[in-house]
């Protein structure tokens, strides 16, 4: 087991002139579960393929434990990867596959039958071990694939979107089952995602990225609750925040012709400004009408229990030139036993405590 560090690491494609990742820097300690995430193209995957060797590093350096691995070739690491194809040889056994980088490393037979048989019982595969691939379900080929990684009882796991060719009943069976693998086993993992309810629901620690840049690392909850920036709030929950842009005014801030309280350390010195006003669908309560955000209902999405319902404000943002009224998205959950009808226009209130105020122009959180 081993702890890794990026130091700065950077990535630039040849021809490029912005780097695919600039500057990263994470600690990752010893047996943790890190996930990175974020939209397609924002250097994740670029990440991992740096830390197992397999892309080159510009800038800065990668460590693993206390050796420096920064021009180590992948196979001096001591790292395993899940790739999110399986990679399995179609011709060879379940075993075959799984004890196939072993063999060529020159373990012994037995070892190597040891080690295949303690890795598939501990991925119910015991029953599987002569049978070829094309034999298996998705969910199998994925686990034969991940006992490939345990047989080598490396120092770090690295796992690339091992999850998206599943079926999703699957995905959510299997993000269960490699998380309290990885529990189990105790070994330090780095595992990608696009996903941001498989990195919520999977890693100690999530690392949200965005064109290469770094835009927060924290606990899934302080991520949820505190987010560092606007483009962490709506990446993060699901569904999305609601974000507007509002105008400060005494005591709160404006939106469309209600005023909604916010408490002053919140609002910091942009009384008078722009911000960006954000609440999270689960934190807002019915109130009378007038008293709060005014939405217009387009759609009622009905969960038994609960409901969401997916409609549009009214938000009056101030130019130097004009006063610009438009309609912004809004999503609340509401008692799914009585919800409103479409069509409706219902009022809601912030819940004290559960607002969220970035800067309009820089996008960072304000306030405590």
């Amino acid at each position: 087991m081993a702890t890794v560090k990026f130091d700065n690491a950077t990535r630039l494609y040849p021809g490029n002139d912005v780097p695919s990742v600039d500057k990263l820097n994470i600690d990752i300690a010893d047996g943790e579960f890190l996930v990175l995430v974020g939209p397609s193209g924002c250097g994740k995957s670029t990440s991992l393929r740096m830390l197992a060797g397999l892309e080159e590093v510009n800038g800065g350096k990668i460590w693993i434990g206390d050796r420096d691995v920064t021009n180590l070739s992948p196979k001096d690491r001591d790292v395993a990867m899940v790739f999110q194809n399986y990679a399995l040889y179609p011709h060879m056994s379940v075993a075959d596959n799984m004890g196939f980088a072993l063999k060529i490393a020159g373990t012994d037979k037995a070892e190597i039958r040891k080690r295949v048989e303690e890795a598939a019982k501990i991925l119910d595969l015991s029953q599987y071990l002569e049978r070829k691939p094309k034999a298996l379900s998705g969910g199998q080929r994925q686990r034969v694939a991940m006992g490939r990684a345990i047989v080598r009882s490396p120092q770090v796991f690295l796992m690339d979107e091992p999850l998206s060719n599943l079926d999703a009943k699957l995905r959510v069976q299997t993000r269960t089952q490699i998380a309290s693998l990885q529990r189990r086993l105790g070994v330090t993992t780095v595992y990608v995602t696009h996903d941001q309810v498989e990195a919520m629901t999977m890693g100690d620690r999530v690392a949200l990225l965005k064109d290469g840049l770094l835009q927060q690392c924290d606990t899934p909850r302080n991520m949820y609750d505190r987010p560092n920036n606007v483009f962490v709030a709506g990446f993060i929950g699901s569904p999305a925040m609601n974000l507007l842009d509002v105008e400060t005014i005494d005591g709160g801030v404006k939106v469309g012709d209600s005023t909604v309280p916010v408490e002053r350390d919140l609002l910091g010195s942009a009384s008078g400004k722009q911000v960006t006003l954000g609440v999270r669908p689960e934190d807002l309560d019915v109130v009378s009408a007038g008293q709060g955000i005014a939405v217009e209902i387009d759609v009622v999405e009905e969960l038994g229990a609960d409901a969401y319902i997916y409609g549009s404000t009214r938000a009056k943002t101030h130019t130097e030139a004009d006063e610009d009224t438009a309609d912004k998205p809004f999503i609340a959950r509401v008692d799914g036993r009585r919800p409103p009808e479409k069509g409706e226009t219902i009022y809601f209130a912030p819940k004290p405590g559960h607002i969220h105020v970035f800067d309009a122009s820089s996008g960072v959180r304000l306030g405590s």
